[in-house]
Protein backbone atom coordinates (compact mmCIF):
# COMPACT_ATOMS: atom_id res chain seq x y z
CA UNK A 1 0.00 0.00 0.00
CA UNK A 2 2.80 2.40 0.83
CA UNK A 3 4.31 1.91 -2.63
CA UNK A 4 0.98 2.62 -4.33
CA UNK A 5 0.24 5.66 -2.15
CA UNK A 6 3.70 7.13 -2.58
CA UNK A 7 4.18 6.42 -6.28
CA UNK A 8 0.77 6.22 -7.93
CA UNK A 9 -1.41 8.58 -5.92
CA UNK A 10 0.84 11.13 -4.20
CA UNK A 11 0.79 14.54 -5.88
CA UNK A 12 -2.22 13.76 -8.09
CA UNK A 13 -5.77 15.08 -7.94
CA UNK A 14 -8.74 13.20 -9.35
CA UNK A 15 -12.11 14.62 -10.35
CA UNK A 16 -13.92 11.36 -9.69
CA UNK A 17 -13.52 7.81 -8.48
CA UNK A 18 -13.61 6.66 -12.12
CA UNK A 19 -10.69 8.98 -12.90
CA UNK A 20 -8.70 7.50 -10.00
CA UNK A 21 -9.48 3.96 -11.15
CA UNK A 22 -8.42 4.76 -14.73
CA UNK A 23 -5.18 6.32 -13.48
CA UNK A 24 -4.39 3.30 -11.28
CA UNK A 25 -5.13 0.83 -14.10
CA UNK A 26 -2.75 2.73 -16.40
CA UNK A 27 -0.11 3.05 -13.65
CA UNK A 28 -0.20 -0.69 -12.85
CA UNK A 29 -0.07 -1.73 -16.51
CA UNK A 30 2.55 0.76 -17.76
CA UNK A 31 4.70 1.48 -14.69
CA UNK A 32 4.39 -0.88 -11.70
CA UNK A 33 4.26 -4.17 -13.62
CA UNK A 34 7.12 -3.16 -15.94
CA UNK A 35 9.67 -1.69 -13.49
CA UNK A 36 12.52 -3.80 -12.12
CA UNK A 37 11.49 -4.99 -8.67
CA UNK A 38 14.01 -4.26 -5.91
CA UNK A 39 13.85 -7.72 -4.34
CA UNK A 40 13.54 -10.05 -7.34
CA UNK A 41 15.59 -7.98 -9.79
CA UNK A 42 13.04 -8.47 -12.57
CA UNK A 43 9.76 -6.89 -13.67
CA UNK A 44 6.69 -8.39 -11.87
CA UNK A 45 4.86 -8.96 -15.18
CA UNK A 46 7.78 -10.93 -16.62
CA UNK A 47 8.00 -13.11 -13.48
CA UNK A 48 4.23 -13.69 -13.50
CA UNK A 49 4.23 -14.79 -17.15
CA UNK A 50 7.22 -17.10 -16.66
CA UNK A 51 6.47 -18.71 -13.28
CA UNK A 52 2.86 -18.23 -12.28
CA UNK A 53 0.40 -17.99 -15.17
CA UNK A 54 0.63 -21.66 -16.18
CA UNK A 55 0.06 -22.75 -12.55
CA UNK A 56 -3.24 -20.92 -12.25
CA UNK A 57 -6.38 -23.03 -12.55
CA UNK A 58 -9.87 -21.79 -13.37
CA UNK A 59 -12.16 -21.40 -10.38
CA UNK A 60 -15.37 -20.51 -12.19
CA UNK A 61 -17.46 -23.11 -10.35
CA UNK A 62 -16.45 -21.93 -6.88
CA UNK A 63 -17.19 -18.70 -5.08
CA UNK A 64 -14.01 -16.79 -4.23
CA UNK A 65 -14.83 -17.15 -0.52
CA UNK A 66 -17.71 -18.21 1.68
CA UNK A 67 -20.07 -15.27 1.69
CA UNK A 68 -22.00 -15.54 4.94
CA UNK A 69 -22.84 -12.77 7.36
CA UNK A 70 -24.17 -13.24 10.87
CA UNK A 71 -25.91 -10.24 12.41
CA UNK A 72 -27.90 -9.47 15.53
CA UNK A 73 -31.05 -7.37 15.15
CA UNK A 74 -33.87 -6.23 17.43
CA UNK A 75 -37.39 -6.86 16.12
CA UNK A 76 -39.20 -3.54 15.57
CA UNK A 77 -42.79 -2.85 16.63
CA UNK A 78 -43.97 -3.65 13.09
CA UNK A 79 -42.55 -7.21 13.46
CA UNK A 80 -39.69 -6.50 11.06
CA UNK A 81 -35.93 -6.46 11.21
CA UNK A 82 -33.70 -4.32 9.03
CA UNK A 83 -30.89 -5.72 6.88
CA UNK A 84 -29.08 -3.62 4.27
CA UNK A 85 -31.84 -0.94 4.24
CA UNK A 86 -34.54 -3.58 3.64
CA UNK A 87 -37.13 -4.77 6.16
CA UNK A 88 -37.93 -8.46 6.61
CA UNK A 89 -40.88 -9.74 8.66
CA UNK A 90 -40.62 -12.13 11.60
CA UNK A 91 -43.40 -13.60 13.76
CA UNK A 92 -45.08 -10.79 15.72
CA UNK A 93 -44.51 -12.54 19.08
CA UNK A 94 -40.82 -11.60 18.76
CA UNK A 95 -41.41 -7.83 18.83
CA UNK A 96 -38.76 -6.30 21.06
CA UNK A 97 -36.59 -9.45 21.08
CA UNK A 98 -33.06 -9.79 19.72
CA UNK A 99 -32.67 -12.27 16.89
CA UNK A 100 -29.74 -13.68 14.95
CA UNK A 101 -29.79 -13.06 11.20
CA UNK A 102 -27.79 -15.23 8.80
CA UNK A 103 -27.39 -13.78 5.29
CA UNK A 104 -26.01 -16.27 2.74
CA UNK A 105 -26.71 -17.46 -0.79
CA UNK A 106 -29.31 -14.70 -1.33
CA UNK A 107 -31.34 -15.94 1.66
CA UNK A 108 -32.06 -14.08 4.89
CA UNK A 109 -32.61 -16.56 7.75
CA UNK A 110 -33.79 -15.36 11.17
CA UNK A 111 -33.12 -17.41 14.29
CA UNK A 112 -34.44 -16.94 17.82
CA UNK A 113 -33.03 -19.08 20.65
CA UNK A 114 -31.27 -21.22 18.04
CA UNK A 115 -34.47 -22.02 16.07
CA UNK A 116 -35.21 -20.68 12.60
CA UNK A 117 -38.33 -18.49 12.86
CA UNK A 118 -38.30 -16.86 9.41
CA UNK A 119 -36.65 -17.20 6.03
CA UNK A 120 -36.88 -14.80 3.09
CA UNK A 121 -35.24 -14.47 -0.30
CA UNK A 122 -32.83 -11.56 -0.02
CA UNK A 123 -34.02 -8.55 -1.98
CA UNK A 124 -31.56 -7.06 -4.45
CA UNK A 125 -33.52 -3.81 -4.31
CA UNK A 126 -33.04 -1.27 -1.53
CA UNK A 127 -35.52 0.22 0.96
CA UNK A 128 -38.18 -2.42 0.38
CA UNK A 129 -40.21 -4.51 2.80
CA UNK A 130 -40.32 -8.28 2.38
CA UNK A 131 -43.39 -9.40 4.32
CA UNK A 132 -44.76 -12.84 5.07
CA UNK A 133 -48.34 -11.91 6.05
CA UNK A 134 -48.62 -14.92 8.36
CA UNK A 135 -45.99 -13.27 10.58
CA UNK A 136 -48.34 -10.35 11.21
CA UNK A 137 -51.54 -12.15 12.12
CA UNK A 138 -52.13 -11.12 15.71
CA UNK A 139 -51.19 -7.46 15.24
CA UNK A 140 -54.11 -5.02 15.20
CA UNK A 141 -54.55 -3.80 11.63
CA UNK A 142 -52.56 -6.66 10.12
CA UNK A 143 -55.45 -7.38 7.76
CA UNK A 144 -54.56 -4.12 5.98
CA UNK A 145 -51.01 -5.18 5.05
CA UNK A 146 -50.37 -5.93 1.38
CA UNK A 147 -52.72 -5.98 -1.53
CA UNK A 148 -55.00 -8.82 -0.41
CA UNK A 149 -57.25 -8.24 2.61
CA UNK A 150 -57.70 -10.78 5.36
CA UNK A 151 -61.30 -11.27 6.51
CA UNK A 152 -61.84 -9.47 9.82
CA UNK A 153 -63.76 -12.38 11.26
CA UNK A 154 -61.14 -14.99 10.47
CA UNK A 155 -59.90 -16.78 13.55
CA UNK A 156 -56.21 -16.58 14.19
CA UNK A 157 -54.22 -19.79 13.86
CA UNK A 158 -53.17 -21.48 17.07
CA UNK A 159 -49.47 -20.94 17.78
CA UNK A 160 -47.45 -23.84 19.14
CA UNK A 161 -46.46 -21.95 22.28
CA UNK A 162 -49.69 -20.05 23.01
CA UNK A 163 -52.96 -21.43 24.43
CA UNK A 164 -55.84 -21.34 21.95
CA UNK A 165 -58.10 -19.37 24.36
CA UNK A 166 -55.69 -16.39 24.14
CA UNK A 167 -56.06 -16.10 20.38
CA UNK A 168 -59.21 -14.33 19.17
CA UNK A 169 -60.51 -12.87 15.92
CA UNK A 170 -59.71 -9.17 15.52
CA UNK A 171 -63.43 -8.47 15.21
CA UNK A 172 -63.84 -9.25 18.92
CA UNK A 173 -61.33 -6.58 19.84
CA UNK A 174 -62.99 -4.11 17.50
CA UNK A 175 -66.38 -4.81 19.09
CA UNK A 176 -64.94 -4.36 22.58
CA UNK A 177 -63.47 -0.98 21.59
CA UNK A 178 -66.67 0.13 19.86
CA UNK A 179 -65.23 0.68 16.41
CA UNK A 180 -63.17 -0.72 13.58
CA UNK A 181 -60.02 0.13 11.73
Amino acid sequence: MGYVKGNAIAGHRFDSLDALRAHLAHWMREIADCRTHGTTGEPPLQRFERDERQRLKPAASKAPFLQVRELVRRVHTDACIEVDTNRYSVPWRLIGESVTVIVSDAVVRVLHAGREVASHAQSAARRVSVIDRSHLIGIVGAHLVGTTWLPRTAALPVANDMPAQLLRPLAEYEAALGGSW
